[in-house]
């Protein structure tokens, strides 16, 4: 999908206490891509999140819908920020806040609008995630993992972003519950055209939505472009990962997608 950049990464590096997390890191998003960041364990996958959020500092440069945030005004990144729908890990909605209300708060912060309107409003994004109108009177207590992960999906999608960052958002997940979010996220990116970048360890989500993706490790990409690329990369690691045990979901994807 795609081909548009509207993200861009160029030598990118990034230290934390003194120790190197990224050094020279380059990768490149399409508008409609759902972008898959995977890779080893501390190789700083929610770093590189993190940066294109402008949540943490960084040498090089990060261009997005053609600004570079590291050299933009703070009014042109804020400009930037209204295009992000965010959803991190432990979805992180308000505990005193009903659904309606938690999904709300960006909207009501950024517009004034009557109080039924924004009712409506929320309604139809929850519609959009899946989740019935009688959500929005409930508090994040009554929601199962999956509901809570949903809704904090139809909060990030309340203005209407243009990119949508989504950190970890299977962990936690039963099977099932995994599979309906992931479908989810394909129903979005084709109805709505909007670009996903996702950070994921769960291999299951990544075979089911992925486009295109990168793999961090050494504090480098190890790799980057399709799925199909990456399982050509002659890199160990990745090999453990696509035909070691694990393998089997590769076998599975592949049926189900084409041959390699």
């Amino acid at each position: 999908m795609g081909g548009d950049i509207v993200i861009e990464v160029k030598d990118l590096n990034i230290s934390l206490k003194g120790k190197t997390i990224h050094k020279n890191v380059n990768i490149s998003v399409n508008r409609g891509d759902i972008y898959s960041i995977i890779g080893k364990s501390g190789s700083g996958k929610s770093t590189l999140l993190r940066a294109m959020l402008m949540l943490q500092k960084f040498e090089g440069s990060i261009i997005i819908l053609s600004t570079d945030i590291g050299k933009a005004s703070n009014e042109k990144r804020s400009m930037i920020r209204k295009q992000f729908g965010v959803m991190f890990q432990a979805a992180s909605l308000f505990t005193s806040l009903t659904i309606g209300e938690n999904i709300a708060v960006s909207l009501n912060e950024t517009v004034k609008l009557p109080k039924r309107m924004v009712e409506n409003i929320v309604k139809f994004k929850l519609s959009l995630v899946g989740l019935d109108d009688d959500v929005y009177y409930l508090y994040p207590s009554e929601l199962s993992g999956g509901m809570k992960k949903k809704a904090a999906l139809a909060r990030a999608l309340i203005l209407d972003p243009q990119l949508l960052f989504l950190d970890e958002p299977t962990s936690g997940l039963d099977p099932v519950s995994a599979e309906d979010f992931d479908k989810t996220i394909r129903q979005l990116n084709k109805l709505l055209g909007i670009t996903v970048v996702m950070v994921t360890h769960d291999l299951d989500s990544f075979f089911n939505v992925t486009t295109r993706c990168c793999v961090l490790g050494d504090k480098k990409v190890l790799a980057e472009g399709t799925p199909f690329d990456i399982i050509k990369t002659e890199d160990e690691w990745i090999k453990k990962i696509f035909f070691g045990e694990r393998g089997i979901k590769f076998q599975r994807w592949n049926q189900k997608h084409g041959s390699y």
